[in-house]
């Protein structure tokens, strides 16, 4: 947040670890310097490939988050059209606290997009898409795949399956019990104890 708040700074933003303090004289003057702090349009790459989903929120040509998951079973099948729907309602869903009141522009590389709002025949999943993208004030805009590299790069991220061990043995022979006690019966002889090892409590 230091990045995208820089102008502001040592004028009347703070900014710690994970909060911005925004200070002024009377509230007529912090409401002027929250809505220069926030009125910044949000901007906002997707992309979508057969392994998963990316996108990248900026606000100042600054990046502010970076998201990405791998495609569930089901959205494998799903149409590169709708796989691209998918990555912005996606980063929209995601980002929701700061996108939602706000003006925003989505960047994406497949160019049909831009006029999904236009189209008269969707399926029932598209459909309830748009009637989600309809709660934000964004614009879609088209974005070549070359340019759009960090969404593109999260959109093709592997995660790598966590190693799972099927079976740990351990066999505890019967003559453990008789070893511990002889290592404590060592261990208490006066010549094994430093008063400074156990305090000078012995």
């Amino acid at each position: 947040m230091n990045r995208v708040c820089k102008p502001y700074m040592d004028k009347f933003v703070i900014v710690f670890i994970d909060d911005i303090l925004i200070h002024s004289k009377d509230e007529k003057e912090h409401e002027e310097h929250l809505k220069a702090i926030l009125n910044e349009d949000f901007i906002v790459y997707c992309d979508a490939s057969n392994k998963g989903l990316g996108a990248v929120l900026m606000q100042r040509e600054k990046v502010i988050s970076y998201a990405s998951r791998q495609l569930k079973i089901h959205e494998k099948n799903y149409t590169t059209h709708d796989l691209e729907l998918g990555a912005v309602v996606f980063a929209l869903k995601i980002w929701r606290h700061y996108l939602y009141g706000t003006k925003c522009i989505v960047f994406t590389d497949h160019k049909s997009l831009q006029h999904i709002l236009d189209r008269k025949e969707l399926n029932m999943r598209q459909h309830r898409w748009l009637e989600l993208l309809s709660d934000y004030d964004c614009e879609i805009h088209y974005h070549p795949g070359k340019a759009n590299v960090v969404a593109d790069a999260l959109s093709r991220k592997e995660r790598e399956p966590p190693l799972r061990v099927r079976a740990l043995v351990m066999t505890i022979g019967l003559d453990l019990p008789r070893k511990i006690l002889n290592a404590q019966t060592e261990a208490r002889k006066p010549e094994n104890i430093k008063e400074e090892d156990v305090g000078g409590m012995l």
